[in-house]
């Protein structure tokens, strides 16, 4: 039976909640099993999308699930979005080729026009436009995204951007990318947080008109880009809210986003305990035989409660997002914690499996390369560890 916590104002469940949607997901993954993710591995960037996994997920409704139900989608909580991407890691698939979209609406949902929304949303909620890039990481900026170059300057009807965005995941594959650019230069306001405005950037007509997509052949399978802009003119409408107070609208996307994706970290996390504890139980070479009992059963354990602790305050994250509370604290620290959590997990079950786990038959690798990316992004954990010190405990800014 399913439990819950209440503390404050938020209840959140710690027991399989949602069963109707792990169930689902489960079944579509067996689908997709491992192989599918290997053989996709071997192909060039331009070939190596998972369309046809993304399609069955959208023909399901399931990249859908947190658009409102007047927009045709489910109206369900970030929570559910949390339990499909934790079931699909768990299951050995990855949702990174489709995840953007449920994290990056949120911008629209809250501070879109009830035009945006309208045009947007019911085709989006049926499949026939794609929301998946995320136009924010620059060359020379990292993380902080206050110091980003990308213009887009006022021309009457219109807007022209200039400039370059980086690890932008599947932008190749996406017919609409959430923008953010700076409309007032740096040194014309007050705090680097202000002058920032957010887009929702038609691709499909700005690749006809300056933008250029650039593939990044990267250690993990995320269809990462690098997008140019050049006088890439785009009409007026496409701003989000207003002009000059993107930052703030991002980052009540950013939050949701580091709720999500942490679940996706949980997920591949217990996909390496599953296959752990299957391993200590069945194989000789883990046992007495290899003086092994009492040191790898324990590290099992260890994993475990350092999985359970993340697992428990990304739920917490996501209720408060969910109560529409502040969450910022709750939402950096689950992605942090399940970052961690995560990497023991894949680390120590590389090192059981020892020479196999190189094999990339043993579905091991794969993960692991996967796990050890989720550990710096979207966000590293010292940018994490920057903003509890300064926005949580009070201390000095240190960067």
């Amino acid at each position: 039976m399913d439990q819950t916590v209440k503390e404050g104002a938020v209840e959140f469940a710690i027991g399989e909640d949602y069963p109707e949607l792990r169930e689902g997901v489960r079944a579509l993954c067996h689908e997709y099993p491992n192989k599918y993710w290997r053989d996709l591995e071997g192909q060039p960037p331009s070939s190596s999308y998972p369309t046809e996994f993304v399609q069955a997920l959208t023909e399901a409704g399931y990249l859908a699930a947190l658009i409102p139900k007047e927009y045709g989608g489910w109206g369900m909580p970030i929570r559910a979005g949390a339990v499909i991407l934790e079931t699909i890691h768990r299951s050995g698939a990855a949702a990174g080729a489709c995840h953007a979209q449920m994290y990056t609406m949120g911008t629209l949902l809250r501070h879109g026009s009830d035009e945006q929304k309208a045009e947007y949303l019911p085709r989006i909620a049926r499949g026939e436009l794609r929301l998946q890039a995320f136009g924010v990481t620059e060359p020379t900026t990292g993380s902080d995204t206050t110091q980003l170059k990308t213009r887009a300057e006022r021309d009457g009807d219109s807007y022209v951007v200039n400039g370059q965005k980086i690890w932008t995941s599947r932008a190749a594959h996406s017919d609409l990318m959430l923008l953010l650019a700076r409309t007032t230069p740096a040194a014309e306001v007050k705090r680097r947080t202000e002058g920032v405005s957010v887009f929702l950037v038609d691709m499909r007509a700005a690749k006809q008109n300056g933008m250029e997509i650039r593939p990044i052949d990267a250690m993990v399978n995320h269809n990462t880009t690098e997008v140019f802009f050049s006088d890439v003119r785009i009409p007026a409408s496409a701003l989000i809210g207003q002009e000059g107070q993107g930052f703030r609208y991002i980052l009540d996307g950013m939050n949701a986003e580091r709720c999500l994706v942490s679940t996706e970290a949980i997920g591949n996390a217990w996909y390496f305990l599953d296959k752990l504890t299957a391993y200590a139980r069945t194989n000789p070479l883990a046992g007495p035989a290899a003086g092994n009992t009492g040191s790898l059963d324990l590290a099992i354990a260890r994993a475990y409660a350092q999985l359970r602790a993340a697992d428990l305050m990304v739920r917490k994250a996501t209720a408060m997002f969910d109560a529409g509370l502040p969450c910022g604290a709750e939402a950096n620290s689950g992605k942090y914690l399940s970052g961690e959590a995560v990497w023991t997990c894949s680390d120590l079950c590389f090192s059981a499996f020892g020479m196999d786990a190189i094999d990339p038959l043993a579905d091991v690798e794969r993960k692991w390369r996967d796990t050890r990316m989720s550990r710096n992004s979207p966000v590293s954990p010292n940018m994490i560890k920057n903003f509890i010190s300064q926005h949580v405990l009070g201390l000095p800014r240190s960067y």
